[in-house]
């Protein structure tokens, strides 16, 4: 398995994030993401599509003239218009996208040999007006993998710094992305690769992971998976993976992922689900009785993720129809409540019974007054 410890991480909230059918980032929005991107350490984000228009381009001037630390990419396509476009915006690099499966380019009526000569002639064009120019093989997890390498060898002779292998429909799931970049390896060892994975399977964050284990020098990622119909790989997801699941560094401050995740759940209008891998708002939660009783004596024994190190508070215990005993003295005793065994059984199985009638778990509050009307000599200050 090949391991490279120097990768980066390309955040595309602000341009395919942003894709995500009915998103509308407003200036504002988009310079405090790109603010708590630059606190987080994202070393390049891609920023936006130039060739949207005046207004597009205008905050994009805005965002790379706004003081932050990280490289800037622009997105273009294959035109020659979409480079002056993003030439006018300051950035330090463009992303030149070219179809390079048979089912796109039919969609535009192109062929391959249009695709090899637009490509030698827009990275001509692009080079000495960029910092840098990445070139994006998009589709590329259902191109021919002979045409694929023609493509690759043909970007970085005539000056491309890097390839995105882009899996656009996210038809990849992660031993075809591993089997797919051990191939190209074998062909381009020490190109700059970047991977680009969407989410219509669900596998985007694992294919990510596997693609930074197969030789991947980088990968775009979005916040919250931010994307076009199934979204993106998720930054936070796929930062959290390297650091406990693998030996690669990201250099990413963890702790500002959850003041990231949700700016971008508020400026997109979508809501983070609640089991959400590092961001969802009961990850830190459990009811299960034989969790919970090894959870008081060492949170480790079902939790890996530490809630601090991403900016979140342990959370409480949920009392519901799993519920154990030991979690309920633990939160009388956190009220400084002491009630004896027997109390304690009968105070669980009304809790369990609520829970099974009303189909959820019980608030604080309910659970307060479940012990209230339960229990003879509790004081009830207990309950403020």
């Amino acid at each position: 398995m090949m391991i490279h410890k120097k990768i980066h991480l390309i955040d595309t909230t602000l341009r395919d994030g942003e894709q995500a059918p009915g998103v509308v980032f407003n200036l504002k929005e988009k310079l405090c993401i790109a603010a708590l991107l630059d606190e987080a350490g994202i070393s390049e984000a891609e920023i936006g599509t130039p060739a949207m228009g005046t207004r597009e381009i205008e905050e994009i001037k805005t965002i790379v003239t706004g003081g932050f630390n990280f490289k800037s990419l622009a997105w273009c396509r294959a035109v020659k218009s979409d480079i002056d476009a993003a030439v006018c915006t300051g950035v330090n690099g463009v992303n030149i996208s070219f179809p390079v499966s048979d089912i796109q380019l039919a969609a535009i009526s192109k062929n391959k040999k249009w695709v090899l000569d637009s490509l030698k002639e827009l990275i001509g064009y692009a080079v000495p007006q960029f910092e840098y120019v990445a070139i994006g093989a998009q589709d590329a997890s259902r191109a021919a993998f002979s045409f694929l390498s023609d493509f690759m060898g043909e970007a970085i002779h005539h000056g491309a710094t890097r390839v995105r292998i882009a899996d656009t429909v996210g038809i990849l799931n992660p031993v075809s992305t591993a089997d797919l970049f051990k191939k190209i390896r074998e062909f381009f060892p020490v190109i700059p690769l970047e991977f680009h994975g969407h989410n219509d399977l669900g596998m985007a964050t694992a294919n990510t992971f596997m693609a930074f284990h197969h030789g991947a020098t980088a990968a775009s990622v979005t916040v919250n998976g931010l994307g076009e119909r199934a979204g993106n790989a998720a930054l936070e997801e796929i930062v959290m993976a390297l650091e406990l699941s693998s030996t690669i560094q990201h250099n990413i401050n963890t702790r500002v992922l959850n003041r990231l995740s949700r700016a971008v759940s508020k400026a997109s209008g979508q809501s983070i689900p609640c089991n959400k891998p590092v961001t969802g708002s009961m990850i830190f939660s459990h009811e299960s009785g034989i969790h919970t009783n090894s959870l008081l004596k060492n949170r480790n024994t079902y939790q890996i993720i530490n809630a601090d190190s991403v900016g979140r508070k342990e959370g409480e215990f949920v009392f519901g129809k799993h519920a154990g005993s030991n979690a309920l003295i633990a939160f009388l005793q956190s009220r400084k409540i002491n009630i004896s065994h027997d109390d304690t059984a009968r105070v669980l199985e009304k809790i369990k019974q609520v829970s099974y009638t009303s189909k959820r778990s019980l608030s604080f509050a309910e659970v307060q007054h479940l012990c209230l009307s339960n229990v003879d000599n509790i004081n009830p200050s207990f309950l403020t």
